[in-house]
C-alpha cells in the first residue's frame, strides 16, 4: 500500500494508514480528507482468477460457521484469524481447519500489522461490537461482511451506511435469505403487481430465548476473568461491566446492553425482503405490549405494532411483530401449514416447546386481492388458500435462480464481479426500524418518530437511546471515522 505526503497530525508528512492510526490514538481529530486519496490507497478490486485475502474477526459460535462458509465458496484465502477469546473450546475447530493463519485477540493489532495483506474482512462477533470493527475495517479500505444486525445502536449504523458510501467499499450484511429464493421470488412478484397495495404484515418468532425464565433486579456479579479471554476489547464500545460468564458465548443476548433481542436477531430473517421491496424505510409510529417487562433484559413477550406511512402509490402499512413463547399471532383460518426453511438454525439454547413445532418464525402478507404466508431465511412465499394458490399458477412470473449464494456474492463484489445484495445502504435502514423497536420494548412505551429528523418525537429518554450509551475512553474514536 502506497503511501503519499499529506498534511499531519503533528506537523510532518504522513501516510494515509499512519493518519487513520493517529486519529485512533488523539481520539480527536476527524477524518474530513475527501474520499479520492482514501480510494488511492484502499486494496484494488481482486481480479476475477484471484482469491480475496480474508481476515476473520470472530471464529467461533455463529462466527466459525461464517469462516467456513467464506472458505467454502473457494474465493478467498483466509490469511488472518481474530477472536477475544482464542482459548476457548469454540475457536479450536476453525483454528484446526487454518493452523498456520496468523492469529490475533485484538482486531487493531491485526490492522496494524496485516493491513496491507487484507482486502476484506468478515465481522462474525456480538451485535455491539460490530460497529468499530467495521468502521476501521472500511476506513482503511477494506470490504465487510457483517452479521446481522449491522450494529447495536440507530446511530451506528448511520455511520456505518455512510461510511461505505464514503470509502466506496464492498459491503454486507449477514442476512443470507437475501442472496436465495425468497429474494428473487419477492422482487419478481412486486416488480409484476402480483404483491401490491400491501396494508398490513403480521410477523412472529416465538421460539424460545435465552432470556425466557430469567429473573433479574441489576447485573450480574463480577467473576475471574478467564486467563484466555481479552475482556477489554470483548466489551468494545459498550458501557464499562464487570466480567461474568453470563453475558458471553450468546448470553448476551438477553441483555439490552448487549443484544437486540429476538427482533434484531430475527426480524432481518423474516420480513427483510418486505421491507426492501415495499420501500418501507423508516417506521412514523411503534407501540410495545411487553409480558415481563425488565430494564435491564429483554421482555419475556412483545408485540410491536409498527405503522408505516404512504411512501408514493404504495399505502400504509401497519406491520406487527410477535415474540415469546405463548404470545401466538392470529393468523388466517385458511393459512394450511407453517412455512419452513431447512436453513433455519436450531435453538442456541433451551428446548423448543410444542406449539413452536406447530409455528415456526414466519409472516403473512395481506395484499390487494392476495394474501401470502412465509417462513424466514430462503423460504418461498405461497399464496393462501391453497385453491387461489392453483388458480394463480399459471399467472405468476418466472423467478430466476440466484446466481451466488450470500457469501460468494461478497466475495465477488469485493472482486468487482456483482453488487452486495444487503449491503449497508440496503440493510440499514431495515436495522433502524428495528433498533426503533427495541428502543420501545426497552423503555416500555408507545414512540413517535420523526422520519425527516430521525428523532423520536414524544419520549426524551428513547430519543437518548438513539445514539446508544457514550462509549468507554478510548473507544470513542470509532464514531470520528
Amino acid at each position: 500500500m502506497k503511501s503519499s505526503s499529506r498534511s499531519s497530525l503533528f506537523g510532518r508528512p504522513i501516510g494515509r494508514r499512519s493518519f487513520i492510526k493517529g486519529v485512533l490514538a488523539a481520539g480527536t481529530v476527524s477524518v474530513i480528507s475527501p474520499p479520492a486519496w482514501f480510494a488511492a490507497d484502499a486494496p484494488a478490486r481482486r481480479s476475477r482468477g484471484e482469491k480475496v485475502r480474508l481476515a476473520c474477526i470472530g471464529i467461533g459460535n455463529r462466527g466459525a460457521d461464517v469462516v467456513k462458509a467464506l472458505n467454502a465458496t473457494g474465493l478467498a484465502d483466509i490469511v488472518a484469524l481474530c477472536d477475544t477469546d482464542m482459548g476457548a473450546p469454540h475457536t479450536q475447530g476453525v483454528l484446526k481447519m487454518f493452523p498456520n493463519v496468523p492469529r490475533f485477540q485484538d482486531f487493531r493489532k491485526l490492522f496494524d500489522k496485516l493491513g496491507k495483506e487484507i482486502d476484506a474482512v468478515s465481522v462474525a462477533v456480538p451485535d455491539f461490537s460490530h460497529f468499530p470493527i467495521a468502521m476501521l475495517a472500511m476506513s482503511l479500505g477494506k470490504h465487510v461482511y457483517c452479521e446481522k444486525p449491522m450494529a447495536h445502536s440507530f446511530k451506528q449504523i448511520e455511520l456505518m451506511m455512510a461510511a461505505e458510501k464514503k470509502y466506496q467499499v464492498a459491503c454486507q450484511m449477514g442476512n443470507q435469505g437475501h442472496s436465495e429464493a425468497n429474494y428473487f421470488q419477492f422482487k419478481a412478484w412486486t416488480d409484476a403487481g402480483v404483491i401490491k397495495n400491501v396494508t398490513k404484515i403480521t410477523t412472529w418468532m416465538n421460539n424460545s430465548r435465552r432470556w425466557h425464565g430469567m429473573k433479574v433486579d441489576g447485573y450480574l456479579p463480577e467473576q475471574p476473568i478467564p486467563e484466555s479471554l481479552d475482556w477489554d476489547c470483548w466489551l468494545a464500545t459498550a458501557s464499562a461491566h464487570k466480567y461474568n460468564q453470563g453475558y458471553v458465548n450468546g448470553d448476551w443476548r438477553s441483555w439490552f446492553d448487549f443484544g437486540n433481542g429476538a427482533l434484531g436477531d430475527w426480524g432481518a430473517h423474516i420480513f427483510d425482503t418486505a421491507h426492501e421491496f415495499l420501500d418501507l424505510g423508516l417506521p412514523v409510529e411503534v407501540d410495545p405490549k411487553s409480558e415481563g417487562y425488565s430494564p435491564y433484559i429483554f421482555p419475556q413477550a412483545t408485540t410491536l405494532a409498527f405503522k408505516f406511512p404512504a411512501r408514493g402509490t404504495k399505502p400504509a402499512l401497519e406491520l406487527m411483530w410477535y415474540d415469546g413463547q405463548d404470545n401466538l399471532p392470529p393468523l388466517p383460518d385458511n393459512m394450511g401449514a407453517s412455512v419452513v426453511d431447512s436453513d433455519i438454525p436450531p435453538p442456541s439454547k433451551g428446548a423448543p416447546v410444542p406449539g413452536n413445532q406447530k409455528r415456526p418464525p414466519g409472516k403473512i402478507i395481506y395484499g390487494e386481492g392476495l394474501t401470502f404466508k412465509g417462513g424466514s431465511h430462503a423460504s418461498t412465499l405461497k399464496i393462501i388458500p391453497e385453491e387461489k394458490a392453483k388458480a394463480m399458477a399459471a399467472k405468476l412470473p418466472a423467478v430466476p435462480k440466484s446466481p451466488s449464494n450470500h457469501f460468494a456474492n461478497f466475495l465477488k463484489a469485493a472482486k468487482g464481479e456483482e453488487k452486495t445484495r444487503s449491503n449497508f445502504a440496503v440493510a440499514g435502514p431495515l436495522c433502524q426500524a428495528m433498533a426503533i423497536g427495541i428502543i420501545a420494548q426497552r423503555v416500555n412505551a408507545k414512540l413517535e418518530f420523526d422520519r425527516a429528523t430521525k428523532q423520536i418525537t414524544n419520549h426524551k429518554v428513547a430519543n437518548a437511546f438513539l445514539d446508544g450509551v457514550p462509549p468507554r475512553r478510548d473507544w470513542e474514536q470509532y464514531y470520528k471515522l
